[in-house]
């Protein structure tokens, strides 16, 4: 098995957040098992011996590895684990073609080619091995650790259920065979547009100006991805989006189907004041219904907390660093 891509990747600095004099940082890449090759940004404390604890990073949906995941894995790596934050597939630096594309396979298995990546590293102890999933890619890790036994630890942060989003829309307000059959339609009348045309449409990052009338989580999403906090040039979110049949295969199918048989360590945490904690509470309740294991799943919910608090700290460092630091060493020691 050889990577099939070659990938060109940014040598300068280009993250969201400050460069850290506390880890090294690489650029490398890996492939999955449909042959994508993955563009990653690995962080390892300075000065480090030995076999480390490693965490790999993803998210937000839409999102780069220079936004919020490249921010959770420089700091995490300042607390001793080598980390990689990675662009998924038809994403960001990633390979795969065509671009702008999501697939609750394909993406769960980007989170299974880190661990492949991680557990073949020299100074990477494959038996501590643990994930993090922001946003879309919180639901997503969730499923990753339903499947694959090698996640010691996982982390969804201000997580959504992307196939509940997609099916119900936002706040399950779209619930219904006539609305989800309507959805259907149009998306499939997409196909043969983009099949005569010969390239896909973008559905549009987060809306640009922003209107006086949009809802309170769409301004949470502007003040991140369109501002300088947040913005980046190869984001989805702060661009031209996701293809508006991209995400598609989401509406067709659930994820997390056998969370309440995870072995291993969960910990979801969300703020208070999320729009989206509705699907991190309702994650945690599925995974410990019916469940043998539940003594090492944990809710945290985080006061007075935005959905994009959890991107960046939100200017009240919302992060809880500090609970991350104790909850991987705990379970990766």
């Amino acid at each position: 098995m050889t990577d099939t891509e070659k990938l060109e990747l940014t040598n300068e600095w280009d993250k969201t957040f400050p460069k850290s004099e506390k880890v090294d940082h690489c650029k490398v890449t890996f492939h999955n098992r449909y042959g994508i090759t993955l563009a990653a940004d690995m962080y390892t404390p300075k000065n480090s011996s030995g076999k480390l604890a490693a965490i790999a990073v993803c998210g937000p949906f839409g999102a780069v590895k220079e936004q919020a995941a490249g921010l959770y894995a420089q700091t995490m790596a300042e607390r001793g684990f080598l980390t990689l934050a990675f662009d998924p597939s038809f994403t960001g630096e990633s390979g795969g073609t065509p671009r702008y594309m999501a697939s609750p396979d394909i993406n769960t298995e980007d989170f299974q080619a880190a661990v492949d990546f991680l557990s073949v590293q020299e100074n990477v102890d494959p038996e501590r091995i643990g994930i993090i999933g922001i946003c879309g890619w919180g639901g997503l890790a969730v499923n990753a650790a339903a499947i694959d036994t090698r996640i010691k630890a996982t982390v969804a942060s201000t997580m959504y259920d992307m196939a509940r989003v997609g099916a119900n829309g936002y706040f399950d307000s779209e619930d219904s065979e006539e609305q989800r059959y309507q959805k259907k339609v149009a998306l499939n009348a997409q196909r043969i547009k983009d099949y005569q045309s010969g390239e896909y449409t973008l559905g549009g990052g987060v809306v640009d100006p922003l209107p006086d009338d949009a809802p309170f989580f769409v301004k949470d999403y502007y003040d991140y991805y369109k501002t300088q906090r947040g913005y980046h040039p190869r984001s989805l979110n702060s661009n031209g989006g996701w293809n508006v049949i991209g995400t598609m295969s989401f509406l067709n199918q659930p994820i997390n189907r056998y969370s309440n048989e995870i072995r291993s360590t969960v910990l979801i945490m969300h703020g208070e004041k999320a729009h989206s904690c509705y699907l991190g509470k309702d994650t945690y309740a599925d995974m410990v219904k019916d469940s043998k294991y539940t003594d090492n799943k944990e809710l945290l919910i985080i006061p007075d907390a935005v959905h994009t608090d959890l991107y960046d700290g939100g200017g009240k460092n919302a992060i809880p660093f500090d609970k991350l630091e104790q909850f991987f060493k705990k379970y990766l020691k």
